[in-house]
């Protein structure tokens, strides 16, 4: 089964941290996770970061943001807010759940495989069934010269659950023009 994924993160050039991840299955589900273990505090000292992915994260309303500490700039509370090891729990469930092959798909996206098997620890803990790479709809898309005219992102860019939808339909595209 093909899976679209991307991940928003903190990178300075010796590390990659998660912030969250967004995957879309072939079959229509899809899974997001935010990590409430993060290095929020490097992060908030990230500009691009704070003007670019932080504003996406889900936000408090009503009451509950009158509970939510100053401190942090997402909704602690949201349901998708996990500590890392449940989202390698969840991802690797939702990914393996239907028994089958994976097939992982992303776009420009080999930090985010690098983030997505960190989830597990080093490459060589990659749980049964997950993959040791991933495809790339741009290095496709290149090969076939259709990079230019991949479709427009119509959800919010850095959501990574939205890149993620984008990917799909990047590489649907590519499908249809016979690149893939």
């Amino acid at each position: 089964m093909r899976f679209w994924y991307d991940a928003e993160f903190l990178e300075d050039g010796l590390t990659i941290d998660l912030i969250s991840i967004g995957i879309v299955a072939e079959d229509g589900r899809e899974y997001y996770a935010v990590n409430a273990d993060a290095p929020w505090k490097r992060i908030k000292n990230h500009p691009w970061l704070m003007a670019n992915v932080v504003p996406h994260l889900p936000k408090a309303y009503g009451d509950a943001r009158n509970m939510q500490p100053t401190s942090w700039p997402f909704n602690l509370a949201d349901p998708s807010v996990r500590a890392k090891p449940a989202i390698a729990s969840g991802v690797q469930h939702f990914l393996t759940q239907h028994g089958g092959q994976v097939e992982l798909w992303g776009y420009y996206s080999a930090y985010d495989y690098v983030v997505l098997a960190q989830l597990w620890g080093p490459l060589i803990a990659l749980p049964k069934g997950i993959p040791t790479w991933t495809n790339d709809v741009q290095q496709v898309a290149a090969a076939a010269l259709l990079d230019n005219r991949l479709p427009q992102q119509t959800g919010t860019a850095h959501n990574a659950l939205d890149d993620a939808r984008w990917t799909r339909d990047a590489w649907t595209f590519l499908r249809d023009s016979g690149a893939v």
